[in-house]
């Protein structure tokens, strides 16, 4: 209601304006309580035109329309058509927005024309049906540029976001090749050096206990002090060479993206079928980035929602899909950025397919299916 609450004053405002200049303009009819109501229907039409713009538009329209045919109120009447009209066209409702601006204009020229007293010039007529063509047009072009601007820097965020994530997967894969740099020289320089050692020291054990002499103490702590050392180095080298599972970002951490969600104000619920398993990295990696991907998207377009992840381990493959029920609808095409691309890549780079389309009842759904055959 937050939200709504700009427009509500806006139509009370242009309310009071249309209602004292239709009490001070000369050629104005005497408004009566028909008049009022038409008013107060204009600006509780304004009030929700954020949710409801077609609607909107179309009641600000008739009502505005027919207060001018009544009291022949101005062009004063035109203020809240144009808003609606701009705001219609901004929202991709150009049809809507031209139609009313058409029907607005047609049915206003026409009372102006017709009610012109014979003293009156033509030339300011046609001077004042000019101005109001060219608010109209205005209103229609500026809707239509404000709209596409919005999509352009939408845009330019999604890639902005999807180069910070491939900057951190590359960070994520030098790291990984630093460890492997790092345990191939550990293991040059010293698995080497100590397994001589330890070699020396049981070769010089064994020959001291063949003359029947017992090895002394200093040999037996070199000979176990060097095979600790080896089992200890075979650990590190192998810590280095593959990252700790608590490093790991795959499906075991869905449960905390959905927090984060929930967190951002949109309801997440989370289900999963079958038996969790261990999944290859790139496989349960992909699994989280478009369930991230699919969570982000509802965040940031689908208005008021709820979402619904769904994880189903099977032998053969696994499946993820969120659905939710935001503003999407299959009327309404959704043009693919450069995160649903990054998605379509990432899941067809693993053999696997992804679907993304509106829903019939409403919303968007992203489902996404990588084949597991030959795992175990």
């Amino acid at each position: 209601m937050r939200r709504d609450l700009p427009y509500a004053l806006s139509g009370l405002a242009l309310g009071g304006l249309l209602l004292g200049n239709a009490a001070l303009a000369p050629d104005a009819a005497p408004v009566g309580a028909l008049d009022v109501a038409l008013v107060l229907v204009m600006a509780a039409a304004l009030a929700v035109c954020r949710r409801y713009p077609v609607l909107a538009l179309s009641v600000v329209t008739a009502t505005m329309l027919a207060l001018h045919l009544r009291v022949h109120a101005g062009v004063s009447a035109a203020f809240p058509v144009l808003g609606t009209v701009y705001l219609a066209a901004w929202r991709g409702h150009r049809a809507a927005a031209a139609l009313a601006s058409v029907v607005f204009l047609g049915g206003f020229l026409a009372r102006d024309f017709s009610v012109a007293p014979a003293d009156r010039p033509s030339q300011q007529i046609a001077e004042r049906s000019a101005l109001l063509l060219g608010w109209f047009f205005a209103a229609n072009v500026a809707g239509l540029v404000a709209r596409q601007r919005r999509a352009y820097l939408e845009q330019v965020e999604q890639r902005a976001i999807e180069a910070e994530r491939t900057r951190e997967e590359m960070a994520l894969r030098r790291a990984g090749e630093e460890r492997l740099r790092i345990a191939r020289d550990l293991h040059d320089s010293l698995t080497h050096s100590i397994s001589v050692i330890k070699v020396q020291a049981g070769i010089a054990v064994h020959l001291a206990r063949k003359h029947n002499e017992e090895p002394s103490a200093a040999l037996l702590a070199i000979q176990e002090a060097s095979g600790a050392a080896m089992r200890e180095l075979r650990a590190t080298l192998d810590v280095l060479r593959a990252p700790s599972d608590g490093d790991r970002i795959g499906l075991a951490r869905v449960d905390e993206l959905a927090e984060r969600t929930r967190a951002a104000g949109v309801p997440v619920r989370v289900t999963v079928t079958g038996t969790p398993r261990d999944l290859p990295a790139e496989v349960d990696q992909a699994g989280y980035r478009v369930i991230q991907e699919a969570l982000t998207n509802v965040a940031r377009h689908a208005g008021p929602a709820t979402a619904q992840v769904r994880i189903e381990y099977a032998p053969e493959r696994l499946a993820v899909a969120v659905d939710d029920d935001g503003r999407a609808s299959p009327d309404r095409p959704v043009t693919p950025g450069v995160g649903l691309r990054g998605m379509r890549e990432r899941v067809t780079g693993l053999g696997g397919t992804l679907r993304t389309a509106p829903r019939d009842g409403g919303g968007f759904a992203v489902h996404a299916t990588f084949p597991l055959d030959g795992l175990p």
